[in-house]
C-alpha cells in the first residue's frame, strides 16, 4: 500500500468518527505533510508506507515553523496520529516511542491564550438581529432567511453551540416544553444544551414562518432541520444548513451591522466565547457552571474567560489608579 492509500483510509476513519471540522483539519494536515514528504523526494503516490520513516515526523515539524503554535500542535497530532493508525491497522511498525519524543523535542510550547473577541460589536449584532423581522423583504425566502438568521444568531449567543451543532439540530432534538436539547456534541459525547426564552421565541417565530413547506415535505416533522437553507439549490426541499453557511450568515450580518472590515473579526465560535463570559458575569465568576454549560471538559479552559468576567478586579484596578 503507498503512502496517498494510507492516508486515505485514514482519513476516512476520521471522517467516519469525528466532527467535520476534525476532519476538515485532519485533511488539511495530511496534505501539509504530503508536501514535505514530497520535497523530500518521497513521492507519496509511489512511496510504500512500510518505507515512511519516523524522522518524516521531524521534518514536518520543521516546517511547521511558518504557522501558529496552536495550527502547528493540531497538524502535529493528526499526523502522529496517521502513524498510530498504521500500527494499529498493522499497515507498517513505526516507533512509536521514537515518534513521540521526536514531537516532544521539535514542537513549540506555548502557554494558554486568552480569548479574543469584540463583545460590545457581538452584542451590537444581537440587537441588530432582533430588528431582521420588521425588515421589508422581495420575497418568501428572504424574509425566511430573516427569520431563520435571527433566530440562529441568538441560539448561537444563548446556548454556546459550535456552529457545526447548531447547523446539526433537527426538531425532535428540542425539547420545546424545557426549552433543552440532547445532543451529540464534541468528543461524541452526549449533552444537553439549555434555550433562553428569547431563543425559543425566535426559533418558534421561525418554525412558524416556515410551516407550510414543512408540511409539504412529506417527512415527519420531527426528522427536519431547525435551521433550513432558503436558496434556489434548495428549492422547496427542506436542507439543512451546512458549516459554511452557518459561517455566511455570520458574515453577511456582521457585515450589515458592523461594516466589512468587521468580517472575519466576529465569527461563530466569537459568539460561543460570548456565551461562558456571558454566564461567568452572570453568575458571579461561578466557574463549575460555566464550564457544565459551555460543554468544557477541562475546567482549566473556562479559567481562561475569567479575568474577561472579573468586575471586582475591574473595580479595583479604576479605584487604584483614578485617584492618583
Amino acid at each position: 500500500m503507498t503512502v496517498n492509500q494510507a492516508i486515505s483510509k485514514y482519513l476516512h476513519n476520521i471522517t467516519m468518527a469525528r466532527s467535520q471540522n476534525t476532519a476538515r483539519s485532519y485533511a488539511n494536515a495530511l496534505r501539509s505533510f504530503k508536501m514535505v514528504l514530497n520535497k523530500r523526494d518521497l513521492a507519496t503516490e509511489n512511496t510504500m508506507v512500510r518505507k515512511l520513516p519516523v524522522d518524516a515526523i521531524a521534518w514536518f515539524a520543521m516546517d511547521l515553523k511558518k504557522y501558529a503554535p496552536a495550527t502547528e500542535s493540531l497538524y502535529l497530532t493528526a499526523v502522529a496520529g496517521f502513524y498510530e493508525y498504521l500500527a494499529a491497522e498493522n499497515l507498517a511498525d513505526p516507533n512509536l516511542p521514537k515518534l513521540r519524543m521526536l514531537i516532544r523535542q521539535r514542537s513549540r510550547r506555548y502557554g494558554p491564550r486568552l480569548p479574543q473577541f469584540p463583545r460590545s460589536q457581538i452584542e451590537d449584532v444581537l440587537n441588530y438581529a432582533a430588528t431582521l423581522t420588521t425588515l421589508p423583504y422581495k420575497n418568501e425566502a428572504e424574509g425566511l432567511r430573516n427569520l431563520r438568521d435571527r433566530a440562529f444568531l441568538l441560539t448561537l449567543a444563548n446556548t454556546g453551540l459550535r456552529v457545526h451543532e447548531a447547523c446539526s439540530l433537527r426538531r425532535g432534538d428540542i425539547d420545546w416544553n424545557e426549552g433543552k436539547a440532547v445532543i451529540i456534541g464534541k468528543g461524541d459525547r452526549q449533552d444537553v444544551v439549555r434555550f433562553s426564552n428569547r431563543c425559543m421565541k425566535a426559533i418558534r417565530d421561525y418554525l412558524k414562518g416556515r410551516a407550510k413547506i414543512d408540511g409539504a415535505s412529506g417527512r415527519p416533522l420531527s426528522s427536519l432541520p431547525v435551521f433550513s437553507r432558503h436558496d434556489r439549490g434548495a428549492g422547496k426541499k427542506i436542507k439543512p444548513i451546512t458549516t459554511a453557511t452557518g459561517r455566511n450568515i455570520v458574515s453577511q450580518r456582521v457585515k450589515e451591522v458592523l461594516g466589512s472590515q468587521s468580517v472575519g473579526k466576529i465569527t461563530p465560535h466569537s459568539f460561543r466565547h460570548y456565551f461562558v463570559t456571558t454566564v461567568l458575569h452572570g453568575s458571579g465568576g461561578k466557574l463549575k457552571l460555566a464550564q457544565e454549560l459551555a460543554r468544557h471538559r477541562n475546567i482549566a479552559v473556562t479559567q481562561r474567560y475569567a479575568h474577561l468576567s472579573d468586575d471586582e478586579l475591574d473595580r479595583g484596578y479604576w479605584e487604584i489608579f483614578e485617584e492618583r
